[in-house]
Parts: structure tokens; C-alpha cells; sequence
């Protein structure tokens, strides 16, 4: 049962950062605006988040880092798609480029150091129940504050008038503009927000999941993030099941791995010839799964158009000039 429980703890802690950068990329494109730079962002928040956590000593305050910087990061891409109307395509694609090789440069100095962990929660008698206790009371803050994100996202952009207008802004610029609404300022403020929360995802990488410093640590998990947001349709509760589908096969291929055969050599064949086999896989073709069962995903969503046209906001990627 303990095993049970460490490996349900594990899958929690993998999908939480898919979880808060699809949200918050979920918000970015209900107001119109793509973002392929999240993977750039989230890079960034980490080692700006190890960084300030190291020299701070405090891991709270590594984390607040990390989600100004993401924010910060994010103005970028924003001044470029939004001020100027380049390309969002290409300009998400050069801040992904741009945020690997200067976490890169920036993190030279923290390879190899320890970093300060954010502890998980304990609190009397709940955390101590048997099975759910540390399941539900015994998590790091983040995976509570991601959470609460889902929740907090999915009552603002449905059951708030500022909500109604950021997805008006996305299924339509021109209408909301001839509205009086202020596209380029919610598109703005979404953007931030998008690159807050992928800098918070950044941050629990290198202060929660893995606390150190290791170039490319986010490992394409920016790119999977943008794939939630598709697969769940641009619906926030569909962003936290895909994020724990994520994380169950993330950790999984990881456990598969770790399988030690002589564990199970005195169990039945039924039981020991599955778990044979799949030892025998490729540990390259394992650790490729999280990636492939992307690429499957958006290939089985593609197919259903009628799906994909119903819930895409109309306007995402199209650059907004006003009167002009």
C-alpha cells in the first residue's frame, strides 16, 4: 500500500507542472493569442527560481522569483505579437530558442549545487490518515495552487463577465474592438498571466520535482503542455485529466525502468511473463512514451474536425492591428 501511495504522490508531482503552464496557456488562447514559447518561459522560471532560492536561502522566495521572471519573460513575446503584430508563431518559436540558451548561460554557475526544496504540507492528524492522508494533506504547496489555478480559471473565464469578454476577444477581435472592448490590454494581461504560471511550473521543476540546476530540465514539457490545452478542448477540467494522464505515463516509463526481475521470479508465469516483457523494451522507446503519446493525442483529435472547430477560439494566431 505504501508503494501504492508513493508512486500515486510521484504521478501527482510530474503532472502538476503540465498542469499550471496548460492552464495558463489555456487563458493566452482563449484570448486569441498563441503562445509557442511556453517551453522558453518555463526554462527561464526555473533558473531564475534555483537561482534566487539558492543565494536567498529561501525556496518561497525562489518561487516568487520564478513567476516574475516567466511574467517578465512573457512581456517579450508580448511587445513583439501584440505591440508590433510580428508573428506569433515564429515569435513563440524564437522565446522557446532564446529561453534555452540563455537558462543556459544564466544556470553555468548553479550546475551541480544543491537547491532548497520547497517541504510538503504536514498538518496534524490529516496528513497522518491512513492512505488518503498523505495522498490529500501531505502534497507540496504547488500541487495545492495548481489546483486551485484549475478551479479559480475555470470560474473566471464561465462564470465571469471579464471572463465572457476575454473569449469574445478570442473567438472575435474585431467585434469586441468595435465594442469599445480593449483587445490589446486583455491580451496583454492574458499573455502575463500565461507566462506567470509557466514560470511557477518552471520554478517547481528546479525547486520541487528535481531541486538543482540541470540545463534543459523542463525536457519538452512545454510542448506537452500546449498539447493539453488542445486535447482538453480549451477546457480547463479536461486540463487537469490530461495532466494526470501525462504524469501517469511520465512516471510510469520511469518505474517500468527501475524494474528489478529478480523481484518477481518466484511469482506465477502470468504474472512474471508481462512484467518480463515489458523489462525487455527499449529503455530509449520508454522514455520516448510521454512524447509519442502527444503526438498520438493530437493526431486522434485532429481527426474529429467537428470537435476541433466547435471549442477552438476563432481568432487564435491572428494578429490584431487596431484601425487599420
Amino acid at each position: 500500500m505504501d508503494i501504492a501511495i508513493n508512486i500515486l504522490m510521484t504521478v501527482a508531482t510530474a503532472a502538476t507542472p503540465l498542469l499550471i503552464a496548460a492552464i495558463g496557456e489555456l487563458v493566452v488562447e482563449r484570448s486569441g493569442v498563441l503562445n509557442l514559447g511556453v517551453e522558453g518561459m518555463m526554462i527561464m522560471g526555473a533558473v531564475g527560481g534555483f537561482g534566487v532560492g539558492y543565494l536567498t536561502g529561501s525556496p518561497w522566495i525562489g518561487l516568487l522569483a520564478a513567476i516574475v521572471v516567466g511574467a517578465v519573460f512573457s512581456l517579450l513575446f508580448a511587445f513583439l505579437t501584440l505591440t508590433i503584430a510580428t508573428n506569433q508563431v515564429a515569435t513563440g518559436l524564437s522565446l522557446t530558442l532564446l529561453g534555452l540558451g540563455l537558462s543556459g548561460m544564466i544556470g553555468t554557475s548553479f550546475v551541480g549545487l544543491p537547491g532548497e526544496r520547497l517541504p510538503n504540507l504536514y498538518i496534524p492528524v490529516l496528513t497522518d490518515l491512513p492512505v488518503v492522508g498523505k495522498l490529500l494533506f501531505g502534497q507540496d504547496p504547488v500541487f495545492y495552487i495548481s489546483i486551485a489555478l484549475t478551479i479559480g480559471v475555470a470560474w473566471f473565464l464561465f462564470r465571469t463577465r471579464t471572463g465572457l469578454t476575454l473569449r469574445s476577444i478570442g473567438d472575435s477581435h474585431t467585434s469586441a474592438h468595435a465594442l469599445g472592448i480593449h483587445v490589446i490590454r486583455y491580451r496583454y494581461l492574458a499573455v502575463m498571466f500565461g507566462g506567470a504560471c509557466a514560470g511557477l511550473a518552471g520554478g517547481h521543476l528546479s525547486l520541487v520535482y528535481t531541486p538543482q540546476w540541470v540545463e534543459n530540465m523542463s525536457a519538452g514539457r512545454g510542448w506537452i503542455a500546449l498539447a493539453l490545452v488542445v486535447f482538453a478542448s480549451w477546457r480547463p477540467w479536461r486540463v487537469l485529466i490530461g495532466a494526470y494522464i501525462f504524469g501517469l505515463i511520465w512516471i510510469g516509463q520511469l518505474h517500468v525502468q527501475a524494474i528489478d526481475l529478480q523481484q518477481f521470479a518466484g511469482m506465477p508465469w502470468i504474472v512474471y511473463q508481462p512484467i518480463a516483457l515489458l523489462k525487455s523494451v527499449p529503455t530509449q522507446f520508454l522514455s520516448s512514451l510521454p512524447y509519442l503519446a502527444t503526438v498520438v493525442v493530437l493526431v486522434l483529435i485532429s481527426r474529429n474536425k467537428r470537435l476541433t472547430m466547435m471549442n477552438t477560439p476563432a481568432s487564435l494566431g491572428q494578429p490584431f492591428v487596431p484601425d487599420r
